[in-house]
């Protein structure tokens, strides 16, 4: 199968509420795992903790936390976006050290992550902000797997509502004041692909240089051509 491009990706994506029982092949699993953790985050401190939950009796768990919804059940794989709050002192010089092998980052540089990095980090925790930085980067790397998924042939649903306590103790990390959820993504095979809702013109959502400044709008039809359905 030829492989979507990235805008290709994001124009054809949808959030898919029915799914195949077909699993999803492990080599392909696989590689979008290694998609997944090559996403960018704050100081490469790489804070997700991603759990892949393939057994039924799991998925059965996973649904009752986000209120019975239905394509939690139906996928073959959902991938929960756990993240440690406190990972980040065990893997601060296994990180430094592995980018100092590649060459990746000079002498002065890994010297600046090592004196700077812990400074920032306990910073955040002083101010109650660490949950709030790993959501963040947990985050981006569900959104890269969910766009790598969808170039790969797969479908994804991105699920916001469900019960923190109750994922945790479905991933065995109940009462794990250290681990905390982000998000969990829904990754199988379509049964049923909805069409594009559509979205609000830029001039409503993006702006130029500050709030207020409508960002220029030249679309006739007051929508970007890159959010139209492909065959319009």
């Amino acid at each position: 199968m030829h492989a979507l491009s990235v805008p290709e990706a994001i124009r054809q994506r949808r959030s898919v509420r029915r799914f195949q029982s077909a699993p999803v092949p492990p080599g392909l699993l696989r590689e979008l795992l290694e998609l997944t953790v090559a996403a960018p985050s704050s100081w490469n401190f790489q804070p997700w903790r991603i759990v892949v939950v393939t057994a039924e009796a799991q998925r059965a768990a996973l649904q009752r936390s986000c209120y019975g919804q239905r394509q939690v059940g139906e996928a073959p794989v959902t991938l929960v976006f756990a993240f440690s709050n406190s990972g980040w002192r065990e893997d601060l010089e296994p990180m430094v050290a592995q980018a100092e092998v590649r060459e990746a980052w000079s002498p002065d540089y890994c010297a600046g992550v090592r004196s700077r990095a812990p400074q920032q980090q306990e910073n955040l925790e002083r101010r109650g902000q660490m949950r709030e930085f790993n959501i963040r980067d947990s985050v981006v790397a569900a959104t890269q797997v969910m766009l790598a998924a969808e170039s790969l042939g797969l479908a994804t649903c991105m699920m916001s509502g469900w019960q923190e306590d109750l994922v945790k103790e479905a991933i065995g990390a109940a009462g794990d004041k250290d681990i905390g959820i982000a998000v969990l993504l829904e990754i199988g095979y379509a049964a049923e692909v909805p069409r594009s809702p559509g979205r609000l013109p830029l001039s409503h959502t993006v702006f130029l240089e500050r709030l207020g400044l409508p960002y220029p709008n030249d679309d006739a039809a007051g929508v970007s051509p890159l959010l139209r359905e492909p065959d319009e």
